[in-house]
């Protein structure tokens, strides 16, 4: 139980900070968003540097490194995280937040169904309640989009994905030693685009002064705690409840978009997403009230092989 409440609080956390990644990367909309993100790896790359020297991690993440097996699954974790970052990027500094966040109104129910369909995770009957009136909030939500929800979609299937091979990776592994790895994975793709976005359109980042360079040099650190939060989560975690949760951050994009970015919401759109908020209220009942009822319970999160 101690174990439920712990990876509940990381979960929230990591959220509640994902959910203010729109507001952040809206500060340095002017950059390239092809090259924000190779900044990005590099800086949470050194970032998590850092903290593995202080912690004395750098034995796990070698461990890792000379396991095939594992470094495979992690290396297919960090490209999804890797596609998951671009898409999400492009979407808020090109004045899509909306669409972004709807995306990750979807994906929650993509990560659901994979903890249903692939590891044979159980849903109670509210739960199964609200993931249908979700689903219907999210379809009516695409339709009344107008145009097909590119980005939508890819940040849904790429986070969805990542969320699943995570866990299956990243079990016994803490958050910290995960995302190093990850990201020593990515980074040679990162020193590739940047030299090709310096060869083709220049670099900007240091181009609108000191600020704006900060900005983009930390986004390392806004972009390790809450991965380091959510690898924490996910070993703790259902994938069912990692879907629940994940309604939080879309909810704060798409406050900022609509309020902050002034976006425009048609009524079938309010519709939809009225209704997946209906179904967030219910999924967070359910889970206090299993919470009360099994006080010494513990969750089943062991993981089932995906191979």
């Amino acid at each position: 139980m101690n174990q439920t409440r712990a990876g509940l609080g990381y979960g929230f956390s990591a959220y509640l900070l994902w959910g203010a990644f729109p507001f952040y990367f809206g500060l340095i909309a002017m950059v390239n968003p092809l090259e924000v993100v190779p900044w990005r790896v590099g800086a949470t790359l050194v970032f998590c540097a850092i903290l593995a020297t202080v912690t004395r991690r750098w034995r796990s993440i070698a461990r890792i490194l000379r396991t095939p097996r594992l470094l495979g699954w992690f290396a297919l974790s960090a490209l999804l995280l890797y596609a998951n970052w671009q898409i999400f990027v492009i979407g808020v500094m090109s004045g899509h937040v909306i669409e972004t966040s709807l995306g990750y109104f979807i994906n929650p129910l993509f990560t659901i169904l994979i903890g249903v369909a692939v590891r044979g995770e159980k849903l109670s009957r509210m739960q199964w309640i609200a993931v249908a009136i979700a689903t219907v909030g999210v379809v009516i939500a695409a339709i009344a989009y107008g145009s097909f929800p590119w980005i939508a979609l890819g940040l849904a299937v790429s986070f969805g994905l990542y969320g699943a091979v995570h866990k299956h990776a990243g079990e016994a592994v803490d958050g910290l030693t995960g995302l190093t790895v990850e990201t020593l994975t990515t980074a040679p793709i990162a020193a590739v685009q940047i030299l090709w976005v310096a060869s083709t359109a220049g670099l900007a980042a240091y181009s609108y002064g000191t600020g704006v360079l900060v900005l983009v040099l930390f986004s390392g650190v806004m972009t390790g705690i809450p991965l380091i939060l959510f690898g924490e989560a996910a070993r703790r975690l259902p994938l069912s409840y990692l879907g629940f949760l994940q309604f939080l951050t879309p909810i704060l994009g798409f406050l900022y978009g609509y309020f902050v970015m002034h976006e425009v919401v048609s009524a079938g759109r309010w519709i939809g997403f009225i209704a997946v908020w209906i179904a967030l209220v219910i999924l967070i009942t359910d889970m206090v009230i299993q919470l009360r009822r099994s006080p010494g319970a513990q969750l089943n999160t062991g993981p089932i092989p995906l191979d």
